[in-house]
């Protein structure tokens, strides 16, 4: 559940950081929070001994801008990348599910995330090529 909640707290800064900077900023920052969250993570497993920390929400927030970067700022649009990147980081597709069991530390929390988002960047990109072509915006 932490990471739903720390998926749905990522969209209203997305949503701003979107507007202002456009999806190439979003990207920026989507970046340096994953570069920020492989180092956090690593500390916090150092300290607390825990692998796969719950607690820690940071490869969820990098995960959800990764996957917006693909769409405009837009309700719609944020509904479906929310929901396609819960899908795709619980169900884990290959290579998730090996990132997820195979890949430890701080890297590892972060990486498990990233693919997902990139899973779901995917779809939600075929999306609105779809949605776009339907409503003649070509």
């Amino acid at each position: 559940m932490p990471g739903t909640w720390g998926s749905l707290a990522a969209l209203p800064v997305a949503w701003v950081i979107h507007h202002q900077t456009g999806s190439l900023g979003l990207a920026a920052a989507a970046l340096v929070i994953a570069a920020v969250g492989v180092w956090c993570s690593s500390v916090y497993i150092r300290r607390s001994g825990d692998e796969d920390p719950g607690p820690v929400v940071i490869d969820e927030v990098a995960g959800q801008w990764l996957t917006l970067v693909v769409a405009p700022p837009e309700i719609l649009y944020y509904a479906i990348g929310f929901a396609l990147f819960r899908l795709f980081d619980i169900v884990k597709p290959w290579p998730v599910s090996w990132a997820d069991r195979k890949v430890k530390g701080g890297l590892g929390v972060m990486l498990d995330d990233i693919l997902a988002a990139a899973y779901a960047g995917a779809v939600l990109y075929g999306i609105r090529i779809t949605l776009d072509a339907g409503m003649g915006a070509g």
